[in-house]
């Protein structure tokens, strides 16, 4: 006679079936709403930056504004004005404004709104968020002018820009190193951390080519710093908005 054995027999009635860790089906996941508008608020944030400074510099046409040789704060310069031998005048430089202000305080209240990150894991993303807000209103209330250089705003200015430039690539490394407690894929977990060190190599390429008075090709070495974070944050918001109920297992 062959005896039939149930091995959840001997489990306790409230004792998982299984070893699964508890991320496997992370806070975020039982939270649709939540984990939604954390996703929507961390998609918002980099599109507010990427359409403020396109709308910005198509408006710049005389002479047309360059992607790889002007500063992005020139942006925000209504000018005339002259800095580091660049010539400013931004016809819409309150758009560009706007967007340095909204763009970090929209990305803090999304990560803010994540669920997953209980104690010094939330308090790892909390403050790099809010580096990066409040480097994005320093960018926003005193632009980066050649008078601003005299008149001793442009200190602030600068600071908002290093706040901003560190706190968004760090963002983006422990956003990456916490993937599965946020409700990201491995892969792009990983994409995260390099865009992050990506961002902040670039970051240190930046000022050493100002510093220098070299400003080669200075536009384009100072958006390595800020796009590659603005492009993988904007695929994070849109897979936590989706859901990532189920990260790998190997994640």
């Amino acid at each position: 006679m062959t005896v039939h054995i149930n091995p959840l027999s001997d489990l306790e009635p409230n004792e998982p079936a299984n070893d699964a860790e508890p991320e496997a089906l992370t806070p975020d996941t039982r939270r649709p709403a939540q984990r939604r508008t954390a996703g929507a608020l961390l998609f918002a944030g980099p599109m507010i930056f990427l359409l403020a400074e396109f709308i910005a510099a198509a408006a710049w046409t005389d002479p047309p504004y360059s992607y790889t040789y002007h500063f992005i704060s020139d942006l925000g310069v209504h000018g005339p004005s002259t800095l580091f031998g660049q010539y400013m005048y931004s016809p819409l430089a309150w758009v560009m404004n706007t967007g340095f202000f909204l763009f970090g305080i929209a990305i803090l209240a999304g990560v803010a709104a994540l669920r997953g990150l209980p104690g010094r894991h939330r308090w790892a993303a909390l403050v790099p968020a809010t580096l990066l807000a409040a480097g994005g209103v320093l960018l926003g209330l005193f632009p980066g002018s050649g008078e601003a250089m005299n008149d001793g705003t442009g200190d602030l200015h600068a600071l908002g820009a290093l706040a901003g430039f560190i706190g968004a690539n760090i963002l983006a490394i422990v956003l990456g190193s916490l993937h599965r407690r946020v409700g990201l894929s491995l892969k792009l977990g990983r994409t995260l951390v390099t865009v992050g060190v990506i961002g902040l190599v670039s970051m240190a390429a930046y000022f050493a080519d100002v510093i220098s008075g070299a400003n080669v090709l200075v536009g384009l070495v100072e958006r390595g710093a800020v796009h590659p974070f603005l492009l993988g944050l904007t695929c994070a918001g849109v897979a936590i908005w989706r859901g990532w109920s189920r990260p790998s297992a190997t994640g």
